[in-house]
């Protein structure tokens, strides 16, 4: 039997190699750490002039910062690993966390109501956070990579504001109706989906320039600037190898 040429292709059930990437790791571990400590961070309200807002407003934004770099550079399917595991690392902190408050406290420790006030979280405010979470950063990556495609890799802030619009709505208004629903008036939830909105989404255009900082020098180190007009944008369907 004749040897194959040496620059043949591997057939199609025989997958590629998985391409290894300098920062990815990385970036995923820090945009799970930011995801966790947003959500710890949550529970207070904070007061930014005549808005009271949670304190997550300083860090969640950033996820979709993140979630706009994994599917400018890397492709949508690192997205999709990324939000999975923001996803399982949220709802693991919170099983966690339930956990270790009903365990009985030491004689002699008094800080048991503190922690949990502090790590406790209500069920309907958990089931709200997840299910917005997940359909907002999909949303968001979905309609980057979508407005790639379209614009052809030009013009980078089109997609990094356009994807936030998208997401920040799906996001917000899940957050905001799922937990308030039926507890504040039906007319104070646009109002608060709007005020939510409207910050999170300013902050975005505000990190524009930082996030084309980012974007470039990690093309030029990862030599990658990802196309997804071959990727199945199923969120369940989780990357082949060669995808």
């Amino acid at each position: 039997m004749s040897a194959a040429p040496p620059n043949a292709r591997p057939t199609p059930a025989e997958p590629l190699p998985q391409r290894r990437f300098l920062y990815l790791d990385a970036l995923t571990t820090a945009f799970v750490v930011i995801l966790l400590v947003s959500n710890l961070i949550a529970q207070k309200v904070c007061q930014i002039g005549p808005f009271p807002v949670s304190g997550a407003i300083l860090l969640f934004p950033i996820t979709y910062i993140f979630g706009d770099i994994f599917t400018e550079v890397y492709g949508y399917a690192a997205s999709r690993r990324a939000i999975w595991l923001g996803f399982f690392g949220t709802a693991l902190l919170y099983g966690v966390a339930a956990t270790v408050i009903a365990l009985p406290a030491a004689p002699g420790w008094p800080n048991q109501q503190a922690f949990a006030t502090v790590f406790g979280i209500i069920p309907r405010i958990l089931v709200a956070s997840l299910i917005s979470f997940w359909a907002g950063e999909f949303a968001n990556s979905y309609t980057m990579a979508r407005l790639k495609l379209l614009t052809r890799g030009r013009m980078l802030w089109t997609r990094t504001v356009g994807s936030t619009v998208v997401g920040q709505a799906v996001d917000t208004s899940l957050v905001i109706v799922l937990t308030f629903a039926g507890s504040v008036p039906l007319s104070t939830l646009p109002k608060m989906i709007l005020v939510g909105y409207g910050l999170k989404v300013g902050y975005e255009v505000l990190a524009t320039p930082l996030t084309y900082l980012v974007v470039n020098a990690l093309k030029r180190a990862e030599h990658s600037d990802a196309f997804d007009d071959h990727v199945n944008f199923n969120p369940f369907a989780f990357a082949r190898r060669n995808e």
